[in-house]
C-alpha cells in the first residue's frame, strides 16, 4: 500500500564553518568601512528580528564576542602576547556599540598587531629551523592551547614556535625512519641492495621541508584578504547567538550553494573549524572520502599535501583558506596529514571525485539466518535526500517504501532500518518515512521563537510495514535520522539499537543580506548572507532532540562513546527543554524491552569484538586528553608505533558471521550502469554486511523479539 505525499518545507542541514585572516589593507578587495557599516548594520537587525535566540546585546555579548573574536585570531596562542590581549581589552566593551553603528577601534587595532606579531613569528621560525635540533633531550611540548596563556614576553613566544617547530620536525622525522624501515624490509625480501640514510641526515631533510611548510602557510596567511579578517570579526560576533549561525560572504554563499547541490568536486567531507583545530564532521555519502574510507568523523586535519608535493600546514589557517587547498578538480590526488583522535599521525590519499548522489541512495539487502530459519530485512538510508528542484526527482522517503515492499515480497520476519552516519536531510521524507511504520499521527514539533509551535503529522492512515522493526543509529546519526528514531520511540513502535545520537535539534535558514538593503545602498551589494536558527524540534512526547539526542532502548559499544563529537561539545549551544507533548497513541509493540536488552547486554559481553570496541573506545578517550606530547624521539616513536599496532589489532578482529546468507535486493530505478558496477556496488556492501557486529546483533535483537511473541501466543 502506498502513502500519499506529503507536502513540507525542508530543514536546511549545514556545516560551521570559521574565518582567520591577514591582508594589509582593509580598505581594498571591496570591503571598505562603508561596506562593512552596512554588513553589521544588516546582521545587527536580522539577528534581532529572526534568529530562534533572543540575546540582549549589551556590555556582557560584548565580552564573549571579544573572546571569541581573540580565539578566531590566534587559536593556538602563537602570535599574540599578554600585553597585546591587555591593550586590545580596552575595547572588549564596544563590539556590541559597533554592531549598532559606532564604531569601535578594536578590529583595526587588532589587525595591525596581528599583522606585526605575524611578521616577528616568521622570522622565528626562520631563526629556529636553521638550527639542528636534539631529539634525546628530555622536553615535552603542550599541544591543547586551552592549557596555556598567553606569552608573557617575545623571548617566551619564540620558544613557544621553538618547540612547535620542533615538533614538527620530529614527526617528519618519524615519518622518514618508518619509511626507511619499510624500504629496507622490501629491499631484503627482494634481494636488492639499499643504503639506509643516517639519523643526521634525515634530521636535516626534515628541517628543511618543515621550513618549507611553514613559510608556505605564512604565504597563505599574506595573501588572505580583508573579507577574510572582515569574516573574522563579524563571525566571532554573531557565533554567540549559537554554533550554527554564520555570515557568509557573496563568494563563500556561492560554493556553500553549490556544495549543497552536489555539483562540486573534491574530497566530499564537511569541515568543522574551532579554536586551532580543522575537524572532519561529516563524510558525504558517495562522496571520493565516502569511497575511501579511512577519513573518519573527529579526524583533525593538520597538513594538505598535492599529490606527492610538500604538504602545507594548515594549523591557524582560515577554514577558508584549508578548503582552497583541500578541494581542486576531478582525478587529482590530496594528501591530508591527520591525527586521529586516539592521537595516531596518519597520511590520508583521496582522489578528487565529484559527489555520486546515486551513491547515496536507500538499499535493501536479505539476510537469512541458517540456524534459525529466520529471514530479516535491512534497509541502509545515507541520508534524507530529496530533489527539490524537482517534484518527479528521487526521495529517500519513497525509495525507503519500495525498499520495504521489497523485503515484504521476501516475507522477512523484521526489518533493520540502518541509520549510522546519517547526518539528516530533508524534513519532509524524515516525516514520511515515520508513518510508513505508524497508522498515523504527528511525527515531530517544531517551534519558533514566538513560541509558536507547529505539528507536522502523517495523515495516511495505516503502516506500509507492521512487523518487528530496529532502528540502528550512533554518534553521527543527527537532525531528521533523530526526528525519526525519536518518533519511533516515543510510539514505542521500533526498538532503537546503538549508541546515543548528534542531538542537533535546530533548524537553519539563510537569509541574502542583498533583499534587505534599501535602495540608498544598493552599490555596497553583493553583500553576503547570514544563516541563523530560526526553530527548534521537539519529540511528540514534548522533549527536545537538542542536546540530548535519542537514547537507544539497547545501548551497543561505540568508538566514539566518550568523545567530544556531539552538539554538546560545540560552543554557544542552545540548552535542551521540553514542551507540551503532541497527541498520539503508543503502538502496541507486544515486546519485553526489558528481556531484550538484558539478553543483547549478555551477548555484548561474550563478544570479542564488542568488547575491544569498548577498551577501544576508553583508549581513545584517554588518549585524546593526553595533550602534552614528548619532543624525544625515542619516546615520540614508541608511542606512535604502540597507537598503530592498538589500532591494527582493532582493525583485525572483523570476521565474517558464518551461517548467515545475504542477498542485495536490486533497485527499483532503472540505471543505465553495466553489469559489472551493479554486481561489484551489491558484492561490496554484501562483504561490509556480513562482517559488521552490529549488524549482527540487530538481526539477535530481531530473532529474540519474534522468538518472544511466538511464546507469548
Amino acid at each position: 500500500m502506498s502513502k500519499r505525499k506529503l507536502i513540507f518545507v525542508p530543514a536546511v542541514l549545514v556545516v560551521i564553518f570559521g574565518f582567520i585572516g591577514l591582508q594589509d589593507n582593509i580598505l581594498n578587495s571591496g570591503m571598505n568601512a562603508d561596506k562593512q557599516s552596512v554588513i553589521k548594520e544588516l546582521l545587527y537587525i536580522t539577528l534581532r528580528q529572526a534568529h530562534f535566540n533572543n540575546i540582549n546585546v549589551d556590555d556582557k555579548f560584548s565580552e564573549q564576542a571579544f573572546d571569541a573574536y581573540i580565539e578566531r585570531m590566534d587559536p593556538n596562542k602563537r602570535y599574540f602576547l599578554k600585553e597585546d590581549i591587555e591593550l586590545l581589552s580596552q575595547y572588549k566593551r564596544s563590539i556590541d556599540d559597533d554592531l549598532k553603528g559606532a564604531r569601535s577601534p578594536l578590529f583595526e587595532e587588532s589587525q595591525r598587531i596581528l599583522k606585526q606579531r605575524h611578521e616577528e613569528a616568521e622570522q622565528y621560525m626562520e631563526e629556529v629551523v636553521k638550527e639542528s635540533m636534539n631529539f634525546s633531550k628530555e622536553e615535552q611540548v603542550e599541544l591543547d592551547a586551552d592549557k596555556i596563556d598567553f606569552a608573557a614576553s617575545k623571548k617566551e613566544l619564540k620558544d613557544r614556535w621553538r618547540q612547535q617547530v620542533k615538533y614538527a620536525t620530529l614527526v617528519r622525522v618519524n615519518d622518514k625512519m618508518t619509511g626507511q624501515e619499510k624500504k629496507k624490509e622490501d629491499a631484503k625480501k627482494n634481494k636488492e641492495e639499499f643504503t639506509p640514510k643516517t639519523f643526521e641526515e634525515i634530521e636535516v631533510e626534515a628541517r628543511e621541508k618543515v621550513e618549507e611548510s611553514y613559510s608556505n602557510m605564512f604565504s597563505v596567511f599574506e595573501k588572505m584578504d580583508d573579507v577574510d579578517r572582515f569574516s573574522t570579526y563579524v563571525n566571532a560576533i554573531v557565533s554567540i547567538y549559537g554554533p550554527h549561525t554564520e555570515f557568509f560572504p557573496p563568494e563563500s554563499k556561492e560554493k556553500f550553494d553549490e556544495e549543497m547541490a552536489g555539483k562540486f568536486e573534491g574530497i566530499g567531507a564537511r569541515l568543522q573549524q574551532s579554536g586551532d583545530e580543522i575537524k572532519v564532521v561529516q563524510i558525504i555519502p558517495g562522496s571520493a572520502s565516502w569511497k575511501q574510507g579511512e577519513l573518519k568523523e573527529g579526524d583533525v586535519i593538520l597538513k594538505v599535501a598535492q599529490g606527492t608535493d610538500e604538504p602545507v600546514s594548515v594549523e591557524s589557517m582560515s577554514l577558508k583558506n584549508a578548503v582552497k587547498l583541500i578541494k581542486g578538480p576531478k582525478g587529482t590526488e590530496v594528501r591530508l596529514s591527520v591525527r586521529k583522535p586516539d592521537g595516531r599521525l596518519e597520511v590520508v590519499p583521496i582522489i578528487r571525485d565529484v559527489v555520486i548522489i546515486k551513491e547515496s541512495y536507500s538499499k535493501s539487502a536479505v539476510i537469512k539466518d541458517q540456524a534459525t530459519g529466520k529471514k530479516w530485512g535491512v534497509i541502509n538510508l545515507p541520508s534524507f535526500y530529496a530533489d527539490f528542484n524537482d517534484r518527479k526527482g528521487r526521495s529517500s522517503g519513497e525509495d525507503v517504501e519500495q525498499e520495504i515492499l521489497k523485503l515484504k515480497g521476501q516475507n522477512v520476519d523484521g526489518i533493520i532500518l540502518d541509520l549510522r552516519n546519517n547526518g539528516g536531510g530533508s524534513l519532509g521524507d524524515a516525516v514520511k518515512m515515520s508513518g510508513l511504520f505508524i497508522d498515523k499521527g504527528p511525527i515531530v514539533q517544531v517551534r519558533d521563537r514566538m513560541n509558536s509551535s507547529r505539528v507536522h503529522e502523517d495523515f495516511a492512515k495505516g503502516a506500509v510495514y507492521d512487523g518487528p522493526l530496529v532502528v540502528m543509529v550512533n554518534k553521527f546519526s543527527a537532525s531528521a535520522s533523530e526526528i525519526l528514531a525519536a518518533a519511533l520511540q516515543d510510539y514505542d513502535r521500533a526498538v532503537i539499537v546503538g549508541s546515543n545520537t548528534f542531538g542537533k535539534g535546530t533548524v537553519q535558514r539563510f537569509i541574502d543580506l542583498d533583499r534587505l538593503v534599501n535602495s540608498r545602498k544598493q552599490e555596497f551589494k553583493p553583500l553576503g548572507a547570514i544563516k541563523l536558527t530560526v526553530q527548534k524540534f521537539y519529540r511528540v512526547d514534548g522533549g527536545a532532540t537538542q542536546v540530548n539526542g535519542v537514547k537507544p532502548d539497547i545501548l551497543l559499544p561505540d568508538t566514539y562513546a566518550y568523545l567530544d563529537v556531539g552538539e554538546k561539545d560545540l560552543p554557544n549551544v542552545m540548552p535542551w527543554d521540553r514542551i507540551e507533548q503532541a497527541n498520539y497513541m503508543e503502538w502496541n509493540r507486544n515486546v519485553d524491552l526489558k528481556k531484550l536488552r538484558s539478553s543483547s547486554e549478555q551477548r555484548v559481553k561474550s563478544n570479542q569484538v564488542f568488547q575491544m570496541i569498548e577498551q577501544n573506545a576508553l583508549r581513545m578517550k584517554e588518549n585524546s586528553d593526553m595533550t602534552l606530547q614528548s619532543l624525544n624521539y625515542d619516546k615520540f616513536a614508541s608511542r606512535q608505533q604502540m597507537l598503530k599496532e592498538e589500532s591494527d589489532k582493532f582493525s583485525k578482529l572483523e570476521k565474517e558471521h558464518e551461517g548467515l546468507d545475504i542477498a542485495v535486493m536490486p533497485s527499483h530505478v532503472a540505471t543505465d550502469e553495466p553489469d559489472s558496477v551493479i554486481v561489484r556496488t551489491a558484492n561490496t556492501w554484501k562483504e561490509q554486511l556480513v562482517k559488521d557486529v552490529y549488524i549482527k546483533e540487530a538481526t539477535d535483537v530481531l530473532n529474540d523479539w519474534v522468538e518472544s511473541s511466538i511464546t507469548k501466543k
